[in-house]
C-alpha cells in the first residue's frame, strides 16, 4: 500500500519535472545550437532532471566507485547493463556528459521524445538492418572527446539478471579502436522493475565503474563481447555479496 502511495505523487513529481525541464531545454537548445554542435548545453540542463528523478525519495540511496579509471582524454565508449527507466537518471549523476544511444521508440514519446532530439542523443531502431551503420554518426563525437553510452542488452532485465549483448557497441569499438569501459549497475529493478508503474520508496542504487578494455588485444568482435558479458557479469554478482 506504501509503495502505490509513493508511486502516486511520484508520478505526479516525474510529470512536472518533464515539463518544467522540456521548456528549460528548448530554451537552452535555441540559445545555444548555432555554436553547440553536439549540444553539451542541453545535455547538462538535462543532467538536472536526472538529478530530481533519482532524488525522487530521499529512501533512495546512491554509491558510485571507480570515478577515477575514466581517462577524458581517451575516446570512450562507455556500456552498462540495463535494469529500469531510473538507469539513465542514475547515470547522469556521473561528473562527466555522455552522448546516449536510445531506441527508436523513444522519439515518439510527447516530451521525453522531444527532450531526446533537442539533447542530441542518437536513436536507433534495433531491429533494422540500418541500425549498425547509423552508429557511424558516433564517430566523430568520439574523436572529438565526447564519450558515448551505449545500453548493449538493448532493452531492460525484467529480474535484474544480465541479458545477452548485442553487437553495435562491439563493433564501433573493434573498427575504430575506441576504449570501451564497462560499468555494472545495481538497484534499479528493485525500485522500479521493467514494465511496473509501481515503485519502491527504499531502494540502494549502485553503479561501479570498471577498467577500460582495449578493443586491439582481441581477435575479434565476438570475442571482444563475451569478454565484456563475462567480467561484467561476475562484477555484478560481486556487488550483490557485499
Amino acid at each position: 500500500m506504501l509503495s502505490r502511495i509513493f508511486s502516486f505523487f511520484a508520478w505526479i513529481w516525474f510529470c512536472v519535472l518533464f515539463l518544467i525541464f522540456f521548456f528549460l531545454i528548448a530554451v537552452t537548445f535555441l540559445i545555444t545550437f548555432p555554436f553547440d554542435k553536439y549540444r553539451k548545453a542541453p545535455n547538462y540542463v538535462l543532467s538536472y532532471l536526472g538529478l530530481g528523478l533519482i532524488r525522487t525519495s530521499p529512501g533512495w540511496k546512491i554509491e558510485m566507485d571507480g570515478l577515477d579509471k575514466y581517462d577524458r582524454g581517451t575516446p570512450t565508449i562507455f556500456i552498462a547493463n540495463h535494469q529500469s527507466f531510473l538507469d539513465m537518471a542514475l547515470l547522469y549523476q556521473l561528473p562527466w556528459q555522455m552522448k546516449w544511444v536510445s531506441k527508436r521508440s523513444l522519439a515518439f514519446i510527447p516530451i521525453m521524445g522531444w527532450m531526446v532530439w533537442l539533447t542530441g542523443q542518437l536513436t536507433i531502431n534495433r531491429t533494422s538492418k540500418s541500425a549498425i551503420r547509423k552508429l557511424d554518426n558516433l564517430v566523430q563525437p568520439l574523436k572529438d572527446g565526447i564519450p558515448v553510452m551505449i545500453f548493449p542488452e538493448g532493452t531492460r532485465s525484467l529480474d535484474g539478471k544480465m541479458k545477452h549483448f548485442k553487437n553495435g557497441a562491439f563493433l564501433l569499438a573493434k573498427e575504430h579502436n575506441f576504449m570501451l569501459q564497462p560499468m555494472v549497475i545495481d538497484g534499479g529493478y528493485k525500485a522500479m522493475p521493467s514494465g511496473s508503474k509501481v515503485l519502491n520508496p527504499k531502494a540502494s542504487f549502485r553503479v561501479r565503474v570498471m577498467d577500460p578494455i582495449d578493443p586491439t588485444k582481441f581477435n575479434d568482435m565476438r570475442s571482444l563481447k563475451d569478454h565484456c558479458h563475462a567480467i561484467m557479469e561476475k562484477e555484478l554478482k560481486e556487488i550483490r555479496s557485499n
